[in-house]
């Protein structure tokens, strides 16, 4: 998938890393990007550019529908590990942002996607990071997340997971939707 692409060519899908949120800058594309390890979890989140969002799903032939729909929304590639020796697991449905003026807001998820995109008469089921799944040792995931934010919102993002018969909470402020493009100087 193309996020993970993205993800191994800016040195970030090698687990590594200490505890904490941590910022990263592309240097050839300025895209930002963060990640963060906590009991259990490893989760990274990489801006996408809407014109790479875009490219993705028109590429595989999908209508304009379907291009208009995601373009209302802020994505980032996310990749999501266990770094445990136990079971880990994580419900999107749970995951939620807030925006500056202090509301919470839910995130899309997958599920609600491919019902969007069926009214459209599209069957197309990659791309959006699963609503939920639980990860062996070692296991991972990857996939868009979407916010319904416009290109250069910040926002903080709130999610939880599982580990060790336990729910655990994490939180990313400062997250920042990728700009409308990346400017050529």
């Amino acid at each position: 998938m193309p996020a993970l692409c993205l993800a191994l060519s800016m040195g970030l899908a090698d687990g590594s890393g200490a505890a904490g949120v941590q910022q990263h800058r592309d240097a050839d594309s300025g895209l930002l990007s963060w990640s963060v390890q906590e009991s259990g979890l490893s989760l990274q989140l990489i801006q996408m550019l809407p014109d790479y969002v875009a490219a993705v799903y028109s590429s595989r032939g999908l209508p304009s529908g379907v291009l208009e729909s995601i373009a209302a929304y802020c994505v980032f590639g996310t990749i999501v590990t266990n770094t445990s020796d136990t079971r880990v697991s994580y419900r999107v449905a749970d995951w939620r942002y807030l925006t500056p003026d202090g509301r919470q807001h839910h995130i899309k998820t997958k599920t609600e996607w491919l019902a969007e995109w069926q009214r459209m008469g599209v069957a197309y089921r990659w791309s959006i990071l699963p609503d939920e799944q639980t990860f062996e040792p070692g296991d991972w995931s990857q996939g868009f997340t979407t916010i319904a934010l416009p290109p250069d919102s910040v926002f903080t993002l709130l999610y939880s997971w599982s580990h060790e018969d336990e729910t655990h909470e994490g939180r990313i402020d400062g997250l920042r939707c990728a700009p409308a493009s990346v400017s050529q100087e």
